[in-house]
């Protein structure tokens, strides 16, 4: 029998829809401004101009960073980078991704460790990416975040695979795909090195939830004994 009561659409954890709303928000915004309906004819340039204000610039990076002016306004850019989109687009493939892994890594996780392992992968994959010197262009998106969630994801088909005897090296098959799908398009469009940022914030993401997951020293401890 349908149950008529049963949500239209499946619940989302609270952290998942404080990461993905401002994105949502953000790009009705530039969409409205784009069509002049709000803001007048400078709202054309509200996505450029925020990308530049709040994104990762490498050289930018570099520059501060070895004159060791870690100030408010360069470190809160590894915050704010991910709510930004060059298109609607690819705000719509990323915040697809954020829902689906969100919504399986923060049943697990609480709502805080969800958002440490967002951000804080993100970060370290933001970090990475413009620390090297051959990088130059910009770093925006949701996508490290969300490749730090895959992390998490992964954790924890590790552990479940862990629990049934299977290979755990299955638990890795997810990000291998992503790679490879990155690879071809980079090969077939062109592209830049923003799979590096992707992959550290995965190994990040990984490496984090050893502590953060429930449950997570103890089976850290427990690992560290087993060897």
């Amino acid at each position: 029998m349908q149950d008529y009561n049963q949500a239209p659409i499946n619940p989302l954890p609270p952290a998942v829809w404080l990461l993905a709303m401002p994105m949502i928000a953000l790009e009705i915004l530039f969409g409205l401004g784009a069509a002049q309906i709000v803001g007048g004819a400078n709202a054309i340039g509200w996505r450029t101009a925020a990308i530049e204000t709040y994104g990762i610039w490498p050289a930018y990076w570099r520059e501060q960073a070895m004159a060791g002016a870690f100030d408010f306004e360069l470190l809160s850019r590894f915050v704010t980078y991910p709510f930004l989109h060059i298109n609607p687009t690819h705000a719509i493939f990323a915040i697809v991704i954020l829902l689906a892994l969100g919504k399986y890594v923060g049943e697990v996780f609480r709502s805080a460790a969800t958002l440490a392992v967002y951000f804080i992968s993100g970060a370290m994959g933001a970090v990475v990416y413009a620390s090297l010197p051959m990088i130059d262009l910009p770093l925006f998106g949701a996508y490290p975040g969300d490749y730090g969630l895959i992390g998490a994801f992964t954790y924890l088909l590790w552990v479940k695979l862990a629990g049934t005897g299977l290979n755990q090296i299955r638990a890795f098959s997810m990000i291998g795909f992503l790679l490879a799908v990155q690879l071809v398009f980079g090969l077939l469009f062109g592209g830049g090195g923003e799979w590096i940022a992707d992959l550290v914030a995965f190994a990040t993401g990984f490496l984090l939830s050893f502590a953060l997951a429930p449950g997570g020293i103890a089976k850290l401890r427990a690992l560290i004994r087993q060897r």
